[in-house]
């Protein structure tokens, strides 16, 4: 058997032409239909956790040694706001305000007033002279809580301040006596009646040229 299989190939390839081929066919192949795969979100539950529990820390007080004051009984008053104001007419103005609510304000001007002028010999001589007029407000609280106000003008009439914690000078009434009327009954002085003499009659010639 093994050797008529073995014949026939043999004759199979003697039979068969030198110039054969056999047509090839490339192979055709589909492209594959690709579908987007389907996920679904996945779930996750918030994890619990328990707020940590802290002790709160402990810091000791700082201790901090008193500063020394030279001469300063108020240390803890500051400045909360000040202002000054300088211009070249001569005039200004100035004002502050400090942390015990104390404040104060003030301004000058010049103007033109009488004067007293002394010369080499001591004589005075009054003329127009230029001085500084001030007026200003000031208000304050003491130590007991009594709260203070004062208002002043200073010019040529002076300084003159105003504020209800002020003395008022008392005022007196006087009754001028009333002087007593007296009735005089001036005299008359008397009538003298006076017969004044009669000049004698005298002859009278005159004389001379032509007479």
């Amino acid at each position: 058997m093994k050797l008529f299989v073995i014949a026939a190939v043999l004759a199979v390839a003697v039979a068969a032409p030198s110039s054969y081929k056999p047509a090839y066919k490339p192979p055709t192949y589909s492209a594959p239909a690709y579908s987007k795969p389907a996920y679904s979100a996945p779930a996750y539950s918030a994890p619990a956790y328990s707020a940590p529990a802290y002790s709160a820390p402990t810091y000791p007080a700082p201790a901090y040694s008193a500063p020394a004051y030279k001469d300063n009984k108020y240390a803890d008053i500051t400045i909360t706001s000040q202002s000054d104001e300088r211009n070249l007419d001569g005039s200004s103005q100035w004002s502050y305000a400090q942390s015990d609510y104390t404040t104060r304000e003030e301004s000058q001007v010049q103007k033109k007033m009488q004067g007293v002028k002394y010369d080499s010999y001591g004589k005075a001589t009054y003329e127009d002279v230029m001085g500084n007029t001030n007026k200003g407000s000031s208000y304050w609280v003491s130590p007991e809580g009594e709260k203070f106000t004062l208002t002043w003008v200073a010019d040529d009439a002076g300084f003159q301040p105003k504020g209800d914690h002020l003395p008022v000078a008392p005022v007196h009434v006087y009754e001028l006596p009333v002087a007593p009327v007296h009735e005089y009954e001036l005299p008359v002085a008397p009538v003298h009646e006076y017969e004044l003499p009669v000049a004698p009659a005298l002859p009278y010639k005159r004389t001379g040229a032509g007479y």
